[in-house]
């Protein structure tokens, strides 16, 4: 066991956004959105993974500095489920996963922290509240290995969180960026500064 590693998901196509979402850059600073997420995770925690498209050179080459594993999915066009199922497949000797979206820079290192450490202390899952909604990222202890990798489709992880909302712990936080995920160009106008 390595300990709870950090799963970003970066291999969307961003069709809402009109392409090249993840590679945009943030209007406070300028840093692309994937990789303002990438380091926010990293600073949470000691290992992270990054889930990138096949093919999607640009994106990937955003990591390559930042001392990450950097894991290619091969049918990413499945939906988010196929890019969680390939990064947490990769980083199976885990003791958990903080699964984190690329386009949600915003949410606060307390909160990454939070979900980690949850699941390094024994929750088998754990998730943010913020204003009384869940959101993002999402915590998974090693007993979900199977069920992650199993994955399909685009509703992600939502079907492990049905099947086992008895063991579902909520993280309530003081941290709108668990809501503020960018899939147009009005979201990210829209996106409150850091």
């Amino acid at each position: 066991m390595t300990g709870v590693t950090g799963i970003l998901l970066a291999a969307g196509a961003g069709s809402r956004f009109g392409g090249g979402k993840l590679l945009h850059p943030l209007p406070d600073g300028g840093v692309p959105l994937a990789l303002a997420a990438c380091r926010r995770l990293r600073q949470a925690i000691e290992q992270v993974c990054v889930v990138v498209r096949a093919g999607d050179d640009a994106v990937a080459s955003l990591f390559q500095h930042e001392d990450v594993c950097i894991v290619t999915c091969e049918d990413a066009a499945a939906g988010m489920g196929r890019s969680i199922a390939c990064g947490v497949a990769a980083m199976a000797d885990a003791d958990g996963w903080v699964i984190a979206l690329g386009d949600m820079p915003r949410v606060s290192l307390a909160t990454i922290s939070g979900i980690a450490g949850a699941i390094g202390f024994g929750a088998p899952i754990c998730v943010p509240v913020f204003a009384g909604q869940r959101g993002h990222p999402v915590g998974f202890g090693s007993r979900f290995l199977h069920q992650l990798i199993a994955l399909t489709g685009d509703i992600g992880a939502r079907e492990v969180l049905r099947a086992h909302r008895d063991l579902v712990r909520e993280l309530v936080v003081d941290d709108p960026g668990i809501h503020a995920d960018i899939d147009t160009r009005a979201d990210l106008e829209r996106l409150a500064p850091d």
